[in-house]
């Protein structure tokens, strides 16, 4: 059976994977199959899980959260900011939803900040407003 080498590349470092024969993953036109030999081919990953298998092993799963994949001279290249590989599909995928969920927390203190810091500045611009006569905000015409 013919095999290629799965190379994940993240901010935390490089990990080789010999012997693959099958990767699965999905982007933006839906999802695709990847074997040995297969032709010159890059695309955006989308976020989520992807997967793949080395010889007669068990699937291994990769959640990411989008990653640029490459595939060339028999090697499949991922280059993402972090990624989780686990062979236990039930495990990642809680360990995704709660990477999801704590994203989505953040966010939500991002969003919380960003709202409080327009308040205080409409406060402000009021308060110049009211307080300078003949300021940009205020109208010279009789």
């Amino acid at each position: 059976m013919s095999t290629f080498t799965l190379h994940l590349q993240s901010a935390a470092g490089h990990e080789e994977v010999a012997d693959v024969t099958s990767f699965i993953g999905e982007d933006a036109s839906g999802s695709f199959g990847i074997l040995a030999r297969h032709a010159r081919f890059m695309t955006t990953l989308s976020f989520g899980l992807a997967r793949f298998r080395q010889a007669d092993a068990p699937w291994q799963y990769l959640a990411m959260p989008g990653a640029l994949l490459y595939f060339f001279d028999n090697g499949l290249y991922i280059y993402t900011r972090r990624y989780l590989r686990d062979p236990d599909y039930h495990r990642i995928r809680q360990a995704l939803e709660e990477q999801i969920a704590a994203e989505e927390k953040a966010l939500q203190g991002v969003k919380t900040a960003l709202h409080h810091m327009e308040e205080e500045m409409l406060h402000r611009l009021w308060r110049l407003q009211e307080g300078g006569k003949g300021g940009p905000w205020t109208s010279t015409r009789g």
